[in-house]
C-alpha cells in the first residue's frame, strides 16, 4: 500500500466521520396526545429585568398558562450587551432564572445564539453547567426539536453575516467552534437541507436570530436572502421565525407561502426606528416590547403577537388539509 493511497484513505475516513458528526442534533418533544403543540417565542431579552423585560415576562406567564404551553423558544441575543463572560456569570440568574418565574414558564427553553451572545463567551451558553443551574435552559448552535406534528429547525445565523468577520473593529466575536466561515456555513446549509428534505412533519418551522426580511433597524439580512431563503422555499417551510430587530413583525414572502415572523421585542425596543414603511408583503409591524404565541393542530396554526400589556396586536392563521390529496 503506497503512502499516498494510505494518506487518501485516512483523509477520506476523517471526512466521513466529520460528515456523520455534523448532523443536526435532534430533541424529541411530544405534542399533547399527538394532536396539538403550543409555545411562546421571545427574543433579544436579557437585561436583568430592565427595559420592560420583567413586564414582558409577566405577560408571557399569563399567556403561557392560558395555552398550557409545551415550551418556550428564544430567538437569540439572550444576554446584553456582550453575552456571558463565563458559564458562572451572574447574568444568567439575574436575566433568566429570576425573571421568568411564572409557573407556566417552568418548561424547556430552546435557544439559539444571537450576535450579542457571540460578543461574550459564546460557548458558555452552550455549557451543560447552565443546564445544571436551571434545567429549563437548552442552547445550541443548530439543532432540531421534533414533536412529530411540528419540526422546528434552529439555525445559527450569526456566522452567515460577513460584516462580523470583516469589520470587527468595535466588537470582538467568539468564533471558537466555528472555524473558517465559509465551510461552516456551507456545512450547516447542507445539513439543514438534508434534514428538511427528510422531514415528514405536518408543519415545518425554521428559527434563526437574524431576519431574512425586516422593515426594522437592521433591515434584510442579505446573506440569508441569498443562501438560506432558497432552501426554505424549496422545502415547503411554513414559517421562519427570528429576532435581531427589536420589534414584532409579520411579512409574507412574495415568492412562496412562507411567513416571516419577527419576535425580538423581549426588552429594549427601538421606537420609531423603521427602515422602510410599506414594503411588499408587510402585514404587521410594531416597534414596542412584546412576544408571540404559537399553536398548532393537525389542520391549523394560530400565531398571536402581544404587547407588554398582554393585548393581542395581530393574529395570523393558517390551515392545511387533514390528509394530503393523492
Amino acid at each position: 500500500m503506497s503512502i499516498s493511497f494510505l494518506f487518501t484513505l485516512i483523509v477520506t475516513s476523517a471526512l466521513c466521520v466529520l460528515s456523520a458528526s455534523a448532523e443536526l442534533q435532534r430533541f424529541p418533544h411530544s405534542s399533547k396526545h399527538g394532536a396539538s403543540l403550543s409555545f411562546l417565542v421571545v427574543g433579544d431579552w436579557g437585561r436583568g429585568g430592565s427595559y420592560n423585560q420583567s413586564q414582558v415576562a409577566f405577560q408571557m406567564g399569563k399567556v403561557g398558562e392560558k395555552y398550557d404551553i409545551d415550551f418556550v423558544v428564544s430567538t437569540g441575543d439572550n444576554f446584553y450587551d456582550n453575552g456571558l463572560i463565563s458559564e458562572h456569570d451572574n447574568a444568567f440568574q439575574e436575566s433568566f432564572t429570576k425573571i421568568y418565574t411564572a409557573k407556566s414558564l417552568q418548561k424547556q427553553w430552546y435557544s439559539v445564539l444571537g450576535n450579542h451572545d457571540y460578543r461574550g463567551d459564546a460557548e458558555a451558553q452552550l455549557s451543560p453547567v447552565l443546564r445544571e443551574m436551571d434545567s429549563r435552559w437548552l442552547c445550541l448552535r443548530s439543532f432540531i426539536v421534533d414533536s412529530e406534528l411540528v419540526e422546528i429547525f434552529f439555525v445559527d445565523t450569526t456566522p452567515f453575516v460577513q460584516e462580523y468577520f470583516t469589520e470587527p473593529k468595535e466588537h470582538k466575536y467568539d468564533w471558537r467552534g466555528i472555524g473558517p466561515q465559509k465551510p461552516y456555513v456551507n456545512n450547516l446549509l447542507n445539513d439543514l437541507e438534508l434534514a428538511l428534505g427528510e422531514s415528514t412533519a405536518k408543519w415545518k418551522i425554521v428559527v434563526g436570530h437574524h431576519a431574512i426580511r425586516s422593515v426594522g433597524h437592521h433591515g434584510d439580512t442579505q446573506e440569508l436572502v441569498e443562501k438560506l431563503l432558497p432552501i426554505l422555499q424549496a422545502n415547503n417551510i411554513d414559517f421562519y421565525i427570528n429576532g435581531h430587530d427589536h420589534c414584532l413583525q409579520h411579512i409574507s414572502d412574495t415568492e412562496s407561502p412562507i411567513q416571516l415572523l419577527t419576535s425580538g421585542a423581549g426588552s429594549k425596543a427601538w421606537r420609531g426606528d423603521i427602515k422602510q414603511t410599506n414594503p411588499r408583503g408587510l402585514n404587521f409591524f410594531y416597534d414596542g416590547q412584546g412576544f408571540m404565541s404559537v399553536k398548532f393542530t393537525q389542520t391549523d396554526a394560530t400565531i398571536e403577537f402581544y404587547d407588554v400589556f398582554g393585548n393581542v396586536l395581530h393574529r395570523l392563521t393558517s390551515s392545511k388539509q387533514l390528509h394530503s390529496s393523492t
